[in-house]
């Protein structure tokens, strides 16, 4: 269980932190686009009041308390689920990842009435319109990791034998 909180609190802190340090120190809520490495990694400013790419972001105030309790009931059930199984650390790490950038965007939820985006990536003349944070990115890598590392120990020794 410490290795998913410890995960879980440094994806929380590197999310939160680099929407600061973005948004606020570079100021990137006024100048709204910053080119990083163009086409491949730019600085656009977001505000998602949706699920991912502005799904169901009608800007409603129930849906935003219907996303930031959907949200919560994810992170307690992930951590019921690890919490009843003997998972391997890199599990336990994907599961942090998870519940950490779960409840960096319920923070912006909390704070703004939106989840801050800033990353954009583009490619080979494809122009993406669509910006992301950190916190998708550790929930993506977590929901990934989960499942196709998540892996009862005791079930698999059962199985073993």
């Amino acid at each position: 269980m410490p290795l998913l909180i410890w995960s879980a609190f440094a994806a929380f802190l590197i999310d939160q932190i680099s929407k600061y340090l973005v948004i606020h120190v570079l100021e990137l809520s006024r100048i709204r686009s910053i080119e990083v490495l163009p086409p491949v990694l730019n600085f656009r400013y977001g505000e998602n009041r949706g699920i991912n790419f502005g799904l169901f972001g009608d800007g409603a105030e129930a849906s935003r308390w219907l996303l930031i309790g959907l949200a919560v009931i994810i992170c307690a059930a992930v951590i019921l689920w690890v919490r009843r199984t003997q998972m391997r650390p890199v599990a336990l790490i994907c599961a942090g990842l998870l519940v950490g950038g779960a409840l960096g965007n319920v923070v912006d939820r909390l704070l703004y009435g939106y989840v801050l985006d800033f990353l954009n990536n583009s490619c080979c003349g494809i122009e993406n319109p669509f910006v992301y944070n950190l916190a998708d990115v550790f929930i993506f890598l977590g929901a990934i990791g989960l499942i196709f590392l998540a892996e009862d120990k005791t079930k698999a020794a059962k199985k073993r034998q």
